[in-house]
């Protein structure tokens, strides 16, 4: 997640090659000319963390965002950490130079418990990317990456277009079966005068995945204005979803924004016509 004016007058963009070999993780350029690691996104998946009997959860480990704005970049992303893992992580993320702007979980009764940590950093891409990849040291990522297995292949399938139908909403594969929609606010998002673009992760996101007897389990997460965080929540309990956390990711957002991660494993029709329905209470673009 990041900003930008572009300003390639003033200077080259970022070696974006070597960021990601300072990062030890590739990735590609979005709209907006925001630079971002791979399939950056939490998602249900095969395998990872999991919550007994309905599908598991598959966390992006360390998750960046890139822009240069004027003269230096700035970065935004999440780490997703072990309980223990945060005080080492944390401490590792401020002696780089960069700045911790929350600590929160996305779901509930996870097995192992872990928690996601939002950051941001202003200056050289590169270095920042080392800072990233030392702070993450502390942790046992590197290890808990190695053991996981590859996505599981075959199984259950969705009916993608009868969710697209149903949210209104073209989404696409995202791999290891898992279907996903995204939806931009409407109105402008800002840092100190900066746009803050969908690439950077300012946007709803709703992940589908297939489980047992024509279900699908959902996880993601809406972005709010104030306004609107009770009738979401409200809606997304009227049809069966739950709200799993409520919170910011960053701090100087204008409007001030809230993230409201959900839950369920249900019909995926079902399922999509009650996002709809939360996503008529908020200032999302509208379908052509």
């Amino acid at each position: 997640m990041i900003v930008g004016i572009s300003t390639r007058a003033l200077g080259a963009d970022p070696d974006w090659k070597a960021v990601e070999q300072a990062l030890g993780k590739s990735g590609q350029l979005q709209p907006g000319d925001v630079f971002r690691d791979r399939d950056a996104a939490d998602r249900p998946c095969g395998h990872g963390e999991g919550r007994p009997g309905q599908g598991r959860v598959c966390p992006r480990i360390l998750r960046a965002a890139f822009k240069q704005v004027g003269d230096r970049a700035m970065v935004m992303g999440d780490l997703v950490l072990l309980d223990q893992e945060v005080p080492a992580v944390m401490s590792g993320l401020f002696s780089g130079g960069l700045e911790v702007t929350a600590v929160h979980n996305h779901l509930n009764e996870m097995s192992p418990h872990v928690m996601y940590m939002h950051y941001e950093g202003h200056g050289d891409a590169v270095q920042m990317a080392k800072a990233l990849r030392q702070a993450l040291s502390a942790s046992a990522d590197a290890a808990r990456a190695s053991r996981r297995r590859p996505a599981a292949t075959g199984g259950p399938a969705l009916d993608t277009k009868q969710i697209e139908q149903a949210l209104g909403r073209q989404g696409r594969d995202i791999g290891g079966g898992v279907f996903q929609v995204t939806v931009p606010r409407a109105e402008a998002i800002t840092e100190m005068g900066q746009p803050l673009l969908p690439a950077m992760g300012v946007v709803t996101v709703m992940n589908f995945q297939p489980t047992a007897d024509g279900k699908a389990a959902i996880t993601g997460d809406f972005v709010l204005v104030d306004k609107e965080v009770n009738a979401v929540a409200k809606t997304l309990r009227q049809h069966g979803i739950d709200v799993t956390a409520i919170h910011n990711h960053g701090l100087m957002d204008t409007p001030r924004l809230f993230y409201m991660h959900f839950w369920a494993n249900d019909d995926p029709a079902k399922l999509a016509q009650g996002l709809k329905a939360a996503l008529d209470q908020t200032n999302s673009v509208k379908t052509k």
